[in-house]
Formats: structure tokens, sequence, C-alpha cells
């Protein structure tokens, strides 16, 4: 079909389907969405099945704006929503995007906001023309959410010219009869670190993560974005799975070299993806390096950036829509589905995910509407993990060995996920008595990603949600202490007292986890313990494989040769990727099953050994008789669909 027939379809059927008194004035094509613009909200308050209707006939998400013309002053509508909304709500402010017509409100408890059956938000937008958009206000407040709220509001106009010529490239019908569907590695593959497939059809090139290699260096450590298939401004697309490095790490780099299209995350994707980009520009800064871009690219990204929810199925281009499920790795991981043409073909790109349940969150989703092709993660694909129960059992053990001979314990951590699932094990283990009642030192990002995760509460574990909406903070107790500079940094590693320090990075690339390395390492009484994948050619690799002998940066800049005399423990079991049993019992549970099983995000070792035992127990796991499994390397190609 003609982009523009394709365009005045969806226009003409909207208005077909529309009852005189609503008052359409316009529709606007905003990104994957389709914004109706009405003078007359009360129509679709009172008849809600106009807008399912119109949305499940076209296959398109529909959202409703009113026209600037009925909105009342953002005096008359504060005054009246804070006489609507009960006090215990805990409003905490009001703000107005004027572009959008959204009123947007950070409250303790959003739920009381929007009213019983969305009451209130009903009687604000018919009496008041404005929409309301709640955001819970966490005990800790996100510093970096509050920013990233307020420059969307500043730059609403850019965002809405931006969304609307996004939403006429996805929204433009297809062109192209000859259809194919292509997956090329970037990155990520027979390697552990900067993930990036390039998913190509006739129509449209959508990317799959951007990540950067943590143990790499020069021309491993970035994707190979010098294919000639990956042409950046040409790019429909960026899907981002989760908020570590090696998946997006490298995303801003896009804007600097010309891409003007959109990015999909989830909301603490976002947040996060963005406190840690920044971080990474600071390390950089302290390292004497040149950043691959700057803070001017990571807020082009902001404003970029589509947050979707779980489930909600999305056009990204014209012949390919977008669903994301819950992957259990960390706050707001993905898995992403793929539909592509009209049931041409299905992918499933499982990104990092843990087929278990967590102290944080649930296990990994394994139900799919139609996957043809599934690309899984494989880092341990060839280990069996401890039980999660017995982790958590051998990190007390080893913490309490450690303070009974008057040491500390160094646990150097990802600030995103494994930061908060260690705090919540160890601070659960003292309230309980377990554990004395030693101080547990966060330092790093920590405790302002843990403000993010409190932001999100519905996304965590069932018990964690239900102690936060009884407003309890798992995270906080007066053992947990933030440290705040430098100095105090040096206090405790060279003090006498036992203690526990969470720091960053989880790989000793860099951050306070060096530091407190470096001034902790030659006394026999503390205890390293690693509770996370170390990448090839990371520090923390190093170490876990042996060697006591490191150079390290002196806090004078001069390089010192550091002799590792405490003590060494790694416990696998705390690991937010799924072990090989995990993984072959996702393949087994998996609906419907896959023709074809990529293989990923592993050492080559693991994904060779993963790859075999799929093969061998195809039957067992249920798989079709001819299953395809896959071990591409960096830059193969794999044709999944039609033909080139």
């Amino acid at each position: 079909m003609h982009r523009k027939s394709e365009v005045k379809n969806i226009v003409f059927t909207i208005f077909q389907h529309m009852p005189p008194e609503a008052q359409i004035t316009r529709v606007e094509f905003e990104g994957p969405e389709i914004a109706i613009y009405t003078r007359n909200p009360a129509v679709f308050v009172e008849n809600p099945s106009i807008i399912r209707d119109i949305a499940k006939k076209l296959k398109k998400r529909i959202v409703l704006r009113t026209d600037p013309s009925i909105r009342k002053s953002h005096e008359e509508t504060r005054e009246l929503i804070l006489s609507l909304v009960p006090p215990e709500a805990g409003i905490k402010e009001i703000k107005f995007d004027d572009v959008l017509g959204e009123v947007i409100v950070k409250a303790k408890k959003v739920g009381l906001v929007y009213g019983k059956g969305r009451s209130i938000y009903n009687k604000v937008l018919v009496e008041t023309g404005w929409r309301l958009n709640v955001v819970r206000a966490p005990p800790n407040e996100s510093a970096t959410l509050n920013k990233i709220i307020d420059y969307m509001l500043a730059q609403s106009s850019y965002r809405l010219s931006f969304l609307r010529s996004v939403g006429e490239r996805i929204h433009r019908g297809v062109i192209f009869e000859n259809r194919y569907v292509r997956i090329t590695a970037l990155g990520g593959f027979m390697e552990v670190g900067r993930s990036a497939i390039l998913v190509e059809t006739s129509e449209s090139r959508v990317l799959l993560d951007l990540g950067i290699n943590p143990g790499g260096s020069g021309y491993n450590m970035f994707p190979r974005l010098d294919v000639d298939q990956l042409r950046i401004d040409e790019l429909d697309a960026v899907v981002v799975t989760h908020a570590h490095l090696d998946h997006m790490g490298l995303v801003p780099y896009l804007f600097k070299y010309g891409y003007k299209g959109p990015v999909y995350a989830t909301k603490p994707t976002r947040d996060l993806m963005v406190l840690t980009q920044l971080d990474l520009l600071d390390i950089f800064q302290r390292e004497g390096r040149r950043p691959p871009y700057t803070q001017q690219e990571v807020k082009k990204m902001i404003l970029h950036t589509i947050p979707l929810d779980y489930g909600e199925v999305t056009d990204i281009a014209p012949d390919i829509k977008l669903t994301f499920y819950n992957a259990g790795h960390i706050l707001g991981s993905a898995i992403v589905h793929l539909h592509i043409g009209e049931g041409l073909h299905n992918i499933v790109y499982t990104g990092d995910f843990k087929y278990g349940r967590t102290r944080l969150l649930d296990k990994a989703h394994d139900t799919f509407p139609r996957v043809e092709t599934l690309i899984m993660e494989a880092t341990y694909g060839a280990t069996v993990q401890q039980r999660r129960e017995n982790a958590e059992r051998k990190l007390i053990e080893v913490i309490s060995r450690t303070i009974s001979q008057g040491g500390k314990v160094l646990i150097p951590v990802m600030a995103v996920g494994r930061a908060q699932e260690i705090l919540l094990v160890i601070a659960d283990a003292i309230r309980k008595k377990y554990l004395p009642q030693i101080n547990v030192y966060i330092d790093g990002m920590i405790d302002e990603v843990t403000a993010i995760h409190l932001s999100y509460p519905e996304l965590l574990s069932s018990h964690l949600q239900s102690r936060i909406f009884s407003d309890e903070n798992p995270f906080e107790d007066d053992f947990i202490v933030k440290v705040k500079d430098r100095q105090m940094r040096e206090d405790i590693a060279k003090g006498d007292e036992p203690c526990v320090i969470l720091a960053t990075s989880g790989m000793l690339q860099g951050g306070p986890s060096v530091e407190y390395l470096y001034m902790m390492a030659g006394d026999p009484r503390n205890t390293l313990v690693f509770v996370s994948y170390q990448v090839k050619g990371t520090l923390g690799r190093q170490i876990k494989d042996g060697a006591r002998e490191i150079t390290l940066v002196s806090p004078d800049g001069k390089l010192e040769l550091i002799r590792i005399r405490m003590q060494v423990e790694s416990i696998e079991g705390f690991s937010g990727h799924s072990d090989r049993s995990q993984l072959l019992a996702f393949i087994k549970n998996i609906k419907p099953k896959p023709k074809r099983i990529i293989l990923n995000h592993g050492e080559p070792g693991a994904i060779m050994e993963l790859a075999a035992a799929i093969r061998r127990m195809a039957p067992k796991l249920g798989l079709p008789s001819d299953v395809q499994v896959l071990t591409p390397g960096v830059l193969d190609s794999v044709h999944v669909a039609g033909i080139a």
C-alpha cells in the first residue's frame, strides 16, 4: 500500500467511527500512537468502547488528547485535583505539560490519585481538559527521574515534533513485496559484552541493544557498526532490553552520527540507562580517556526514548510490532517479541534473563503469541549454579567469619540489580540476628539506583511490593550507611571497624570498588567476595582466576604493584542470569516452540556446550525434530524468513 493512502485510510476509519458530538478537531500520528484530539472528552468517558473498538479495528495504539481550546487554567485544574484527591494520597508536586495537555502529579499513592475505576482521572479530564499522569513519589526520591521529567517538560515542543515525524514513518504503510528477515550479529556473539543485533527486512531496520564490552579495549570494546547494511540514519528503531552497559552503553553514540529515530525501553530502563551512561562519562573523564559521546547525546537520547510497559503491543516500523515481557534479570529488563509482517515471522530475543524467582524480581515470562526464531543468552550455558538459598547461606557464613576475625568484607556489585539483591540478603540476616549488628556501607550509584527501584514497586517481586505499599522501605535501616565522599571511603577502609562494603563497579573496572581494593588488599583479615559474572578481560576476572599480584593506580596517579593478601571468595548463585538448568527449563516451557534457536551472550565453551545439549535433548524439550540450533559469531548473518 502507498504511504499516503495508508495514512489517509487510518484517518478516514477514525472519523467514520466517531459520533458527531465527539467534536474531533484533528488526528495526529505521534510515535507509535495515533492521537485523537477532541473538544468533548465526556463522550469518551461515557462510552469508553469507542476508542477500544477503533484500536481493535486498526490494530493500533490510540490515545485521546484534548483540544487546547477547552483546557482550564493551571490554577483551576490544580484546585480541582486537590479538592478531589484524598490527603492520604500524599501529593507532593503538580506540573503541567502544555504541549501534550497532561498534568503530572507526583504522589505517594498513585491509585488514590486516579480514583476508584479512574473516577478522579475522568472527572479531571471532563471538567478541565487535562489528562492526569501520576508518578509515584518514593520514600527516597530519585534525582535522575526528577531531572528526566523536568527535562522532558522543558523540551515538550521538540518531543512532540519528534513523535510526529516518527509517527509518519511508522504508519507509512508497507512498500516492498519481496519480504525477508535477516539477523546480523554486531556484538555479543561467541562473547559476553557489546551486545548488538541488527534485524533487517526489505522494509525496515531495527537494532536490538547497543552495548560496550567492559573488559574490552580499542576495536573490541564496541559493536561492529561498520557493516554495509547498517546505515545509522536509516534505522527505524533501537530497542534496549535493559540498563547494563554491555547492552545500552553505546546508544547515545548513534545520535552523534545522524540517528533521528526512537529508542524503545521500559521506564525503569530509561532512567537507569541515563544514570549509568552519565556515570560512564565521568569514569572516562577521571581516567583521562576520550568518551565515545557527550552529555548532549545522552540528553538527545532522553527526548527520543519512548517508554513501553510489559505486554503493550506497539508498532515500531511499518512491518514490525514490538512487545516487551518481563525478563527477571534486573528492574525493567525485557524479553523482546518482534512480530514481523502479516504473520511472516516472529522473533523472541531474551536479552539477559533469569528463569527463576529472586528476592527482587519474579521469574522471566515464557509464553508468547508466536515464535519461530528464539535468540537466547547462554552466559551460564555450561554451568549449574548452586541454589539461591545455599548461595545466601554461603555469603552469610563468609561475612560472619570475616567479621569474627576483625576484618572487612568488600563486595563489588553492579549498581543495578545485584546491589539491591545483596543488600536485601544482608539486611535480612542482620534483622534476624544471623549476623551481628554491623554497618553495611553502600558506595557509588547504589543509593540513587535503589531510589529508582522504589519508584517502580509494581515491577518488583510480590513480597517487596507488599512491603513498599505498606510504607516500608526494605532497603533502609540504621545500619545501612551511604558513603558520601572519598575521605569517608578512606576512613572506612583504613579504620578498625569490621563491616560490609557494597561498592561499584561489579567487575572492578574503575569506581569506588577499585579504591577499596587498593586500600584493603594487603590485610589477610579482609575478604573480597564476587557475587556476579566477571567478564573476560576485567580485573575482577583476573583475580577470580587466581591473579594475586595486580597493577593499580595509586591516589597520586602512579601505577603500583599490589599484592592481594585478603581472602577471595566467589559465590555464583546470585547471578541475574539463568544457569544451564534454567536455560533448558525455559526452552522446555516456552510456548509455542521455536523452529530455530540462536545462542549468544556467552563465551565459546558455554555456547557450544549448551548447543550440543539442546540438540541432544530436543525430544525431551518438546522441540520439533528439525529444530535448528545456531551458534553464529560476530558479523555472521542468518536469514530466518523469505529471500533476500
